[in-house]
């Protein structure tokens, strides 16, 4: 729990210097529970259980989000394909955390996004059909949405004529549809919300550790007690740099490194209960000049649908869903996974897309619980909770979506092992920059004028971070130069690199330019032409000397160019082995030498 003496935004902060309190905690107190995984599973675990009061601490081998939960179609949705597939509890259970989140956990985060769906052209009686069907699935998404959802934070859909759909989707090609039907989803960044909810279980007390790796389960006989961690930034040949962390629970919501939990424990004969597969799943980023639309669009494919998402000045486009077995920590696009996501759209659109089009790639992997199917899109997006050993739990499966309900499950069965306590709470709980905000955005021109910044700087602001945007402005006025915008990416403030460092947990340039900001995939220069003021930012946060802030830069551009390459390759394994080129960063620079910063710069909490 938090100490009292200590405001909840001050807690949040997620400094170099709370890093290293973090760690001190982690070696010398016992802990209620121990969450392994940053992903939003893992915070969101961490969250349920800190909001119960329990003592808990997270750790991540290298960076909130930095796996599938950064790599997403950015959508928080109730999955409108699964009422296709009857599997009505998925429907039902994410259209209302679709709502809570949209209305009451992170409104500054989630927001409605319009789709379409076209219907293609043909004989009347196809077409008639067509829209019959459709216009009942998306009628029966709304009805679940309205009974169920807890809060619909979405409009109502509508159906279009051809000329209504052109009209909305001037890129649409009129001769393969007779109409469409818009509806709407949410919208988040999903890395953002990461953050944001692991921000939020430090301000309520929780130990949260990144670069700290889980090697080992400590045991008292068929019991696990604890995790042997490695602190990833530590220097080399540091006797300390290993060490043991007490628990009474242990929760793993690894993802794709489900099984590896499982392997940890061989030696006693613990089999999983569950095996997870990876299904790689690629996007594409485009300029919004590319494709003239005021929505998105979601097509059929011949293995599952594709999504054509409008976001800030860039569409995103995916997704593939094909089995990956190779790396799991930086998944490669190769060109065929490119070129299958422009043969799918470009026949909707009326200028096609070539590779000259795109800005940028992502790759990431959802981890889907194995069943007897051959094909990954027809194995289950539920998720499991399994106690394969006493004392450690494993949750796995499920959708970024339905975060909170696996979070809540698995805390649940903790609970339960510990003696009881309370139910979880977080489906009241706000996010941090939630409180407030509906009044922030109406006011948000008085702000502006008060502040003597531009309108459009404080919604962009608002949009990222709600009411804490009036940290930012704080950073700002006690060094004008961070309201420059970035190098290379004039959408984003200087101040928000020297506020990732700063109180997101920031450690590297890669996770700025990655996932604090999207410079990475947004940019056609990949974030190249941000590196050099991005990291020049963070050595003012983080005390970076030349040698340190020159190894950053080095890095991220060897992994941009190693990502390149990867995305030139015919097929997965070798676009695999052109990724492996560029080396984790983690670890890389633990011979830094550095002092954490005691004096970090001055903020006003809202």
């Amino acid at each position: 729990m938090r100490d009292p003496a200590i405001s909840r935004f001050t807690a949040s902060h997620l400094s170099a210097g709370r890093r290293a309190d973090d760690l001190r905690r982690l070696r010398g107190e016992r802990f209620d529970v121990l969450v392994i995984g940053g992903g939003v599973t893992g915070v969101g675990a961490a969250l349920d259980a800190a909001s119960r009061g329990l003592k808990v601490a997270l750790i991540e081998a290298r960076d909130y989000a930095a796996g599938t939960s950064s790599r997403s179609s950015k959508l928080i949705h109730g999955g409108l394909r699964y009422l296709e597939q009857l599997e009505f509890h998925l429907v039902h259970e994410a259209l209302t955390e679709r709502g809570l989140l949209a209305t009451r956990l992170a409104p500054h985060l989630v927001r409605p996004v319009p789709i379409l769906v076209p219907l293609q052209a043909g004989k009347l009686p196809a077409r008639a059909f067509r829209r019959s069907y459709y216009g009942m699935g998306v009628a029966a998404y709304d009805v679940f949405a309205g009974v169920f959802g807890h809060g619909r934070g979405m409009p109502l859909h509508r159906h279009l004529s051809r000329e209504g759909a052109r009209r909305m989707f001037p890129s649409l090609r009129g001769d393969v549809t007779t109409g469409a039907i818009r509806y709407f989803d949410g919208q988040v960044d999903d890395a953002r919300l990461v953050v944001t909810l692991a921000r939020t279980a430090a301000s309520m007390g929780a130990a949260m550790v990144t670069s700290a790796r889980a090697v080992g389960f400590l045991r008292q006989a068929r019991e696990v007690v604890g995790v042997r961690v490695r602190d990833m930034e530590a220097r080399p040949g540091d006797p300390d740099a290993e060490f043991e962390v007490r628990a009474r629970t242990v929760i793993a919501a690894t993802g794709v490194w489900s099984d590896d939990m499982s392997r940890m424990l061989g030696d006693v004969g613990v089999r999983p209960g569950f095996r997870v597969r990876a299904s790689k799943g690629v996007h594409l980023v485009v300029p919004r000049s590319a494709i003239t639309g005021e929505a998105g669009l979601i097509l059929r494919t011949p293995t599952s649908v594709l999504f054509v998402i409008p976001w800030g000045g860039h569409w995103i486009i995916g997704t593939t869903d094909t089995d990956w077995q190779l790396d799991r920590s930086h998944p490669a696009a190769s060109a065929r996974d490119i070129q299958y996501i422009l043969d799918q759209v470009n026949p909707w659109l009326a200028r096609p897309l070539s590779t000259d089009d795109i800005e940028g790639v992502y790759a990431g992997l959802r981890p889907l619980l194995s069943g007897e199917a051959d094909a990954t899109s027809k194995l289950s997006r539920e998720h499991a909770v399994i106690e394969p050993m006493l004392g450690l739990l494993l949750v796995a499966g499920g959708k970024y979506t339905t975060y909170r309900v696996m979070a809540a499950d698995v805390v649940d069965r903790a609970v339960r092992r510990l003696g009881g306590g309370q139910p979880s709470g977080t489906a009241e709980l706000p996010l941090l920059g939630a409180d407030g905000y509906t009044a922030a955005w109406r006011d948000r021109a008085d702000l502006a004028r008060r502040r003597g910044v531009q309108g459009g700087v404080v919604e962009h602001l608002l949009e990222r971070y709600g009411t804490l945007t009036t940290e930012l402005l704080a950073l700002i006025d006690a060094d004008p130069d961070l309201a420059a915008p970035l190098a290379g990416a004039p959408e984003y403030l200087a101040a928000e690199v020297a506020y990732a460092a700063y109180a997101e947990g920031a450690l590297h340039l890669d996770d700025v330019l990655t996932r604090r900001t999207r410079i990475s995939f947004e940019t056609a220069h990949r974030g190249a032409e941000s590196a050099r003021h991005a990291a020049a930012v963070m050595a003012g946060v983080l005390g970076w000397d030349d040698a340190v802030r020159q190894r950053e830069i080095e890095h991220y551009l060897a992994r941009v160019d190693a990502e390149r390459e990867s995305q030139r390759m015919p097929d997965d394994a070798t676009a695999d082995a052109a990724r492996m080129g560029a080396a984790d960063v983690r670890g890389l620079a633990a011979d830094r030498g550095l002092e954490i910063p005691t004096a970090p710069p001055p903020l006003v909490t809202p």
